[in-house]
């Protein structure tokens, strides 16, 4: 049984120009296509196009998808995998309503907050940030080098953690000034910031040539990074993608 391209985006509520568009990109390909030009989707399409759906929905990127999609995975391993996403993400949800009940209650009590109940009025977001970031690492590295990683500092006191964020904000800061002052990427100054950056990286993980490169590509594609970076300096992001891409060219294997 096959659908056309209307009634697919019908049933799934996802425009036909956005099917094309992932047909364009060879995310999703008609089952074929009739002589009158229209696309046709059969039920392998219809799962694939799900699975897409479902990742989009917890904000993973469409390279990132892509990614996923091709390395052929067989389906009821990608549905079981989509599955344990969806519960972490009930999970996630349910800490949030969890905070949000437990601040109306203390509103409606009419008395004065203490402190220490406010505590609680932030609780599960850092966390679940966190917590989206690392599945996501997981699809696009694999499970087991992130799970590796995590390991190496699970244990490491909150002291280790703030030194971790002064040593990265201290690099952005050179960074900055070093664009200021008219540098390029490939500039020595720059490289031994970088530098700077890859043996911090190293505590976490150990990227190579072509990972690194990525790492680089992350911070300037995804979303949530570059807002981070823009907040900094809007020339920041794309000036450390084109740093990391010639480290990661002239020092790593």
């Amino acid at each position: 049984m096959a659908w056309s391209i209307a009634q697919v985006a019908r049933m799934s509520n996802v425009t036909s120009r956005t099917l094309r568009h992932y047909d364009e990109i060879g995310l999703l390909p008609p089952a074929w296509v009739g002589a009158n030009g229209y696309r046709y989707y059969e039920r392998e399409q219809l799962l694939r196009l799900q699975q897409i759906l479902v990742m989009r929905e917890l904000g993973v990127g469409l390279d990132a998808i892509a990614e996923i999609m091709h390395e052929g995975r067989d389906q009821v391993e990608v549905l079981r995998l989509h599955e344990k996403w969806l519960l972490a993400e009930r999970d996630r949800f349910q800490r949030l309503a969890d905070t949000v009940s437990h601040t109306i209650k203390d509103l409606e009590g009419g008395e004065t907050v203490s402190a220490k109940s406010m505590d609680h009025w932030f609780e599960g977001f850092d966390s679940a940030k966190q917590a989206e970031l690392t599945e996501e690492a997981r699809q696009r590295w694999g499970a087991e080098h992130v799970d590796a990683a995590n390991a190496r500092v699970k244990d490491k006191p909150q002291q280790w953690w703030q030194d971790q964020r002064d040593q990265w904000a201290a690099q952005l800061t050179t960074l900055v000034e070093l664009i200021d002052a008219g540098r390029e990427p490939a500039d020595a100054e720059v490289q031994d910031v970088i530098a700077n950056h890859y043996q911090w990286i190293t505590q976490h993980w150990t990227p190579n040539r072509e990972s690194y490169t990525g790492l680089g590509d992350l911070y300037a594609d995804d979303p949530r990074f570059r807002a981070n970076f823009d907040r900094t300096d809007p020339r920041l992001a794309e000036f450390l993608r084109a740093a990391m891409a010639e480290y990661a060219r002239t020092r790593l294997d």
